[in-house]
């Protein structure tokens, strides 16, 4: 699986940012007079109650020589303590002393304050973008090392037809994506939600359709023709969204084949689609499939003023597959 070449330097310059405005790049970290990796030590510490030298070195990933001199600095500033374990009195654990639990209790409210300062310079649904986005970047760092192959092949099927949760998942990734890019807010999610979910009870009809894109059993894109609410014989190309994890990797593209060729099979006129100015990558699939820029103008329908573009298709093309 590839990932679009601009999200990858987008999330490097992120990582650098956050790295020095969190103070990764000093000597001491969190207010302390430690170095980041004792930080993390005495976090991973009280995080386990008790852990063994060997687990330490696991856990942060760094030479055994490394955390065995910087365990041994932790002990002289009385910040931890090294005793045998109730389970088996031949193994040491480290544990937290009152100073270093008082040490970490400082780290926690200064970690807290960071946090929440840069938060509120936020809207409540950018918060819980970042809270989810993190959530899910760091689970798929961890997942690197914890089952590579899998994460590798992690193969995409194109199901069609409704799938249960489609409809909140086709909400959640329009909220996340044009949250993230273009700040839309709660109308925009509860107008895709609403939409959705009344095209869904039309699903039974023979001019709509709807195919969701499914990896590991999670819903990572969709789009539907909508044949029935332009009129004309003209089919509405709609909700045609990929989580992030699967833009530049071809998905997109197996989507809407799908829908092209159900559109003609079904001879519709034309399909129609509206968009808005800025969705470089988008437009260039969508010209790939034989859509034509037909009307561009300033609206809101999407709860922010934004150049608004349509789209059109004439029937029978021949989509690149």
């Amino acid at each position: 699986m590839s990932v679009d070449s601009s999200l990858v330097e987008e999330i490097r310059s992120a990582s650098r940012t956050m790295v020095r405005e969190l103070g990764f790049m000093k000597s001491t970290l969190a207010g302390t007079r430690y170095s980041p990796s004792a930080v993390h030590a005495l976090l991973e510490i009280e995080n386990q109650g008790a852990m063994p030298a060997a687990q330490l070195v696991q856990a942060l990933g760094l030479e055994k020589s490394s955390v065995s001199r910087m365990v041994g600095k932790l002990i002289e500033a009385g910040e931890i303590e090294e005793a045998a374990s109730s389970e088996d009195g031949r193994s040491k654990n480290l544990f937290l002393t009152e100073l270093g639990k008082r040490t970490v209790a400082d780290i926690h409210v200064h970690g807290q304050q960071q946090v929440i300062t840069a938060m509120n310079l936020l809207d409540p649904t950018q918060q819980r973008v970042v809270a989810q986005g993190l959530g899910a970047y760091a689970s798929a760092l961890q997942l690197r090392h914890e089952r590579p192959q899998e994460v590798a092949a992690s193969p995409v099927e194109i199901i069609t037809g409704y799938q249960p949760g489609l409809i909140g998942r086709i909400a959640e990734m329009h909220a996340d994506f044009y949250s993230r890019h273009w700040h839309f807010g709660q109308f925009f999610e509860s107008k895709v939600a609403a939409g959705a979910a009344e095209f869904t009870g039309r699903l039974d009809h023979p001019a709509n359709q709807i195919w969701a894109a499914v990896q590991n059993g999670r819903i990572v894109g969709s789009v539907a023709i909508d044949g029935q609410d332009l009129g004309n014989n003209e089919a509405h190309l709609r909700w045609f969204i990929l989580d992030d994890t699967c833009r530049g990797t071809g998905v997109g593209r197996q989507l809407l084949a799908q829908a092209m060729a159900f559109c003609d099979e079904a001879g519709f006129s034309a399909t129609q689609l509206w968009t808005f100015k800025g969705l470089d990558a988008a437009r260039r699939l969508y010209e790939s499939f034989g859509f034509v820029l037909a009307l561009e103008e300033q609206g809101t329908q999407w709860g922010s003023s934004v150049t608004e573009q349509q789209f059109t298709r004439p029937a029978m093309q021949n989509p690149p597959l």
